[in-house]
């Protein structure tokens, strides 16, 4: 029977109580007096909801005497922008930083329930799109982790990166209604809504005393009301806070309409408003679409602007000391429009000079660039931005003459130089370069992984390097173990501690001691039975989520992530197809079987990336249908992927396919997450895969391919993938497979823009790479035929990880850049 409650002491204590005892006694007085239900009412959602309740209940206590210490410290705080937050499912990873995952699992046996049961009732919040907002996820557990006062700002989207679904090898998109069945984990806070302006026009005025001044009027209006979701740190009491912002319209109807029976017409300018946070990346192919994503952009940043400085001015009368108590962190180009909008409110609002306004600014934010593609920097045309924000506009001409003038004194006579660093890229139309405005606004630019901040300083902003050298830094990424070590591979991480403590989960590089125990057969033995036992685990799921078998004892060969040219999917499927021809042509020099397992969502309207999708699926119906190669080898599309598939995958995974071209991926976390969790690595000597060749040593990771400075000297000299095809056998054949329809026989012609741009262009030098790959996949499969050797390489590789957990990441953030102490 559920607690009678008649002792309201009682039932607050067992709120506060970690016991589980105390959580069985939450548990049913949640599922009985807040959702109404009993054990025979209640669905298995019931029972997640109320178990999510009794975990909530004891974050609550923990965030308000954080937020207190905050508050009575005047703690200098740090605030993260960003567009995306894949925070995934929240019930495991709040459990286990509460340290209340047994005691958890052990009352829902009391009570007759499976944990695993409940917990796969919670949708993943696919909040992201894929790297990005899964790094700010993992940033905000390690800032909470380490003790540091820190708040989130992003979008409470009603939808998410949309769920895929595979029809015929095509990939559909459909509606991601991750809170259809509400949300637990969240906190509406309507007393803080913002308002938000969008177009009007600007008028010229002279204040009280006969200063010129300029505001903004004429406007349309948008809510921003924020939702709150506790961030807890791991077992040390610590709860930070992610605000996210949903748009509500200003105007509920026009009553008007409404009385003329126009009930759509009535209703129009709220569906309008509402649209702003309704999906994540709208479609930037229209007019309609870029001008809402712009409005996204404004509406997070804004709200979050306006919610900065009231936190500031709880415990500061002066916004001058602002740079003394706030740092705010731009997580991409995405929220540069923040800059403008601390301008305009200092300015404009607070009646601030710009001289003083520009320095406080400048001291305030800070910009990591998260991408080497010039095509992918953020560029808006001036007549959709004046539309829009028209005051922004002008601020923003305002803030490129002066910096013109700078450039100009420091370079004189160099107009080339002028035009390649102005805000405005002359031309048809005119655009404003974000990033650019980003390294102007703030005192710290950072790359994200060695290689990627030299380019950054060699190639794509050589000319700010130049005159900006102090603030150019590195900050490697990282991921947290607690997500992707501790709570995604339970038998790996009980091992772990079983032989070297529990100290890794908040000092990853407590992992090296395991090097020392590689060579206890032992040890190696249990370390290969945990791999057995993930690799059952997801040849099950597969078996169960798609009806096709795999053999756990292949190779588990996975490439994982959003699917684009540059992360070269293509090769990875070439491989797989050379190695169906070699079954077929020639059986004996096949080496070992294999396991094929891609997964990743395409933009939908990146047809190329969507043609890719159905590419793969095309090579898996023949493989996986021809008895005579299906024994050997097998291809495994799995669909929508996300935060807790991927969770399945990681732990079971032997090889880690990380084999973008040389110079495009500015980091990458997926590496880590693979590395972290034993499997071994084949890749380009491209993005964070550089420092982990170093780390690991080369004899523990397989490196192929082209390097940075041999692509540009290719492109440079002109690259020709025609040698390269007709050099190679084994690509001819692959090629002219496909061009014959092999993979398409119903569907004539369908992969040839595939063909066309391989053999014409070859963009990402897929073919200048491919033997190398090739000849560097027949050392694996050779490796892995010794056993122990292999096992040997798999645990060096846990054990050189600990560089690459996002703690390390944070701690370098807060003594370089932030200047503010973090927990020991």
């Amino acid at each position: 029977m559920p607690p009678q409650a008649n002792k309201k002491t009682d039932w607050v204590v067992s709120k506060k109580e970690m016991t589980k005892e105390a959580l069985k006694k939450s548990f049913q007085f949640n599922r009985q007096y807040t959702l109404s239900k009993d054990q025979y009412t209640a669905t298995m959602h019931d029972n997640y909801l109320a178990l999510s309740l009794s975990i909530r209940e004891r974050l609550i206590e923990r965030w308000i005497n954080t937020q207190q210490g905050y508050h009575k410290k005047d703690a200098r705080r740090i605030y993260y922008l960003s567009m995306e937050f894949l925070i995934g499912r929240l019930m495991g990873n709040n459990m286990y930083n509460l340290g209340i995952e047994k005691q958890s699992k052990e009352a829902l046996e009391d009570l007759d329930l499976d944990m695993d049961t409940v917990r796969e009732q919670e949708l993943d919040a696919g909040l992201g799109n894929g790297g990005l907002g899964r790094l700010a996820a993992c940033f905000l557990d390690s800032m909470a982790t380490l003790g540091i006062p820190a708040h989130g700002y992003g979008i409470r989207y009603d939808y998410g990166i949309f769920n895929q679904k595979i029809k015929d090898g095509f990939q559909l998109e459909l509606p991601d209604e991750w809170l259809r069945s509400g949300n637990p984990w969240e906190f509406a806070r309507p007393e803080y809504t913002v308002t938000i302006s969008f177009y009007g026009r600007t008028q010229m005025y002279q204040d009280q005393n006969g200063q010129l001044k300029t505001k903004w009027i004429e406007t349309e209006h948008v809510l921003a009301v924020p939702y709150d979701f506790p961030v807890p740190g791991y077992k040390n009491d610590v709860v930070n806070t992610l605000r996210l912002w949903s748009a509500r319209s200003s105007e509920e109807f026009d009553f008007d309409y409404f009385k003329s029976g126009d009930y759509e017409q009535a209703v129009y300018k709220k569906v309008l408003s509402e649209n702003i946070s309704k999906v994540l990346y709208p479609s930037d192919n229209i007019s309609r679409g870029r001008e809402l994503r712009l409005k996204q952009e404004y509406f997070f940043s804004a709200a979050a602007i306006t919610d900065i400085i009231r936190r500031f001015h709880a415990e500061n009368p002066n916004l001058k000391d602002l740079p003394k108590k706030v740092v705010i962190q731009l997580n991409d180009t995405h929220p540069t429009i923040a800059i403008v909008e601390l301008m305009r409110l200092l300015v404009d609002e607070y009646s601030m000079e710009w001289a003083e306004a520009w320095g406080i600014t400048q001291k305030v934010f800070a910009y990591t660039n998260h991408t080497l593609m010039p095509e992918a920097l953020e560029c808006w045309p001036v007549d959709l931005f004046e539309n829009l924000l028209p005051r922004h506009m002008q601020i923003i001409y305002e803030i490129n003459a002066q910096f013109l003038k700078r450039v100009s004194e420091c370079y004189p006579g160099d107009t080339d130089r002028l035009r390649r660093m102005s805000l405005i890229e002359e031309g048809f139309p005119k655009k404003i370069k974000m990033a650019y405005l980003a390294i102007i606004g703030s005192f710290s630019v950072n790359g994200v992984s060695q290689l990627h901040s030299d380019l950054l300083k060699e190639k794509l902003f050589k000319d700010f390097y130049d005159l900006f050298p102090e603030k150019f830094n590195n900050k490697t990424n990282g991921i947290t173990q607690r997500r992707w070590l501790l709570k995604a591979n339970t038998r790996l991480s009980s091992l772990i501690t079983k032989n070297i403590g529990n100290g890794w989960v908040t000092d990853l590089n407590q992992l090296e001691k395991l090097n020392a125990l590689k060579s206890q057969k032992a040890f190696r033995d249990e370390w290969f039975d945990i791999k057995k036992h993930n690799k059952e685990a997801l040849a099950k799921f597969i078996d169960s989520s798609m009806n096709i078998s795999v053999d756990p004892q292949s190779i588990f060969d996975v490439q994982i992530k959003r699917i684009h040219e540059y992360k070269r999917q293509t090769m990875f499927a070439f491989y797989i197809i050379s190695q169906y021809l070699l079954i077929k042509n020639n059986p004996k020099a096949f080496i070992y079987p294999r396991t094929f397992i891609v997964a990743g969502k395409a933009a939908p309207a990146y047809s190329m990336a969507k043609l890719t999708i159905k590419f793969i699926n095309s090579i898996a119906d023949v493989i996986n249908q021809d008895k005579s190669v299906s024994s050997k080898i097998r291809l495994i599309f799995l669909e929508n992927y996300r935060v807790s598939l991927a969770e399945k995958i990681f732990p079971a995974s032997d090889l880690s396919e990380q084999i973008s071209t040389a110079g495009t991926e500015a980091s990458g976390t997926g590496n880590m997450k693979f590395m972290v969790n034993g499997a071994l690595t084949i890749g380009t000597l491209d993005g964070a895969n550089v420092e982990m060749s170093k780390i690991v040593g080369e004899d523990n990771i397989f490196i192929f391919g082209l390097k940075t400075q041999e692509v540009e000297a290719l492109k440079q000299k002109g690259y020709n993938p025609r040698e390269y095809i007709e050099r190679y056998r084994m690509l001819w054949e692959i090629l002219n497979l496909i061009q014959r329809n092999f993979f398409s026989p119903y569907n004539p012609g369908l992969f040839n823009p595939i063909i066309d741009s391989i053999t014409q262009s070859d963009p990402y030098l897929v073919c200048a790479d491919f033997e190398s790959y090739c000849q560097m996949q027949d050392k694996v499969s050779t490796m892995y035929l010794n056993r122990d050797e292999w096992i040997k390489k798999s645990i060096i590789n846990v054990s050189k990880s600990g560089y690459f957990s996002s703690d390390r990441t944070i701690r370098e953030y807060a003594k370089d850049i932030w200047k503010i102490p973090v927990q020991s």
